[in-house]
């Protein structure tokens, strides 16, 4: 289990990868790389004139850089922490304090970690600084504030999230695409530890996931809504359709008779 706190000192219940899964992880990315830098070759000896040998390199180095780099970055931006190969294994990059990531941290762990994590050192310096942290981390992780954690959790953490009363009319219109899973993982730790916290912090806390959640969703909790019924309600909703989409996929797999 993670120590990792937040800002305000919150521990948050944070599982790191260990490093065999996020090995198999990155193999399952590298594979997919080395299969788009092929076609993209391919693709460019087809299309540079024969003999331009210095446009076909200034070419090459641009999908290089493009395939090992904008791979990487444009994944972990666009899917909240998550490339194909964390997908298939159940992992996710998250910030430090448990919150998604965004552009600027994919970029950094990008860099650092082909060009001192893998390029430089062969690999090692992944490996010896994942071994030497308490969390798993390589030095792209360490430069950027993030960490790779397991996002699969065990079955008594969907345990179904109560709604209040008053915000249940109001919880079945919202909108909920914009929400990740990263920030409706916050939420519900948040809301599991509340009897844990200090008021102060508890108080502080609520309201930045509150207006994260609100720019999220494109929309701010009703005039006298506390942030804990507002909360509560959005991830109680965000549950509830998540069932019924399983429910009816159950459904629509199931055998049916003659």
């Amino acid at each position: 289990m993670s120590e990792l706190v937040t800002g305000e000192a919150v521990e948050l219940d944070l599982r790191p990868a260990r490093l065999p899964s996020r090995a198999l992880a990155m193999l399952i990315d590298l594979a997919a790389q080395v299969v788009l830098l092929l076609l993209a070759v391919w693709a460019l000896a087809a299309a540079i004139p024969i003999g331009d040998d210095a446009l076909a390199a200034a070419v090459t180095l641009l999908v290089l850089v493009a395939v090992v780099i904008g791979w990487p970055v444009a994944w972990e931006t666009a899917a909240h922490g998550r490339t194909p190969g964390k997908m298939a294994l159940g992992l996710r990059v998250v910030r430090d304090d448990g919150g998604p990531i965004r552009f600027r941290h994919a970029l950094v762990r990008a860099i650092l970690g082909f060009f001192v994590d893998f390029w430089t050192t062969s690999g090692c310096g992944a490996v010896f600084s994942s071994l030497a942290s308490k969390n798993g981390k390589r030095l792209g992780d360490m430069a950027a504030g993030t960490l790779v954690v397991r996002e699969r959790t065990p079955a008594s953490r969907n345990l179904p999230i109560p709604l209040h009363p008053a915000a249940a009319a109001w919880a079945t219109g919202i909108e909920l695409s914009g929400l990740s899973d990263g920030l409706a993982l916050a939420v519900r730790q948040y809301l599991g530890r509340l009897d844990q916290l200090d008021p102060g912090i508890a108080a502080s806390l609520g309201e930045r996931l509150t207006a994260d959640t609100a720019a999220r969703i494109g929309l701010a909790p009703p005039p006298g809504m506390h942030p804990v019924v507002y909360l509560s309600a959005v991830l109680a909703e965000r549950q509830r359709r998540d069932w019924e989409r399983q429910a009816t996929r159950r459904a629509a797999a199931a055998p049916r008779g003659p």
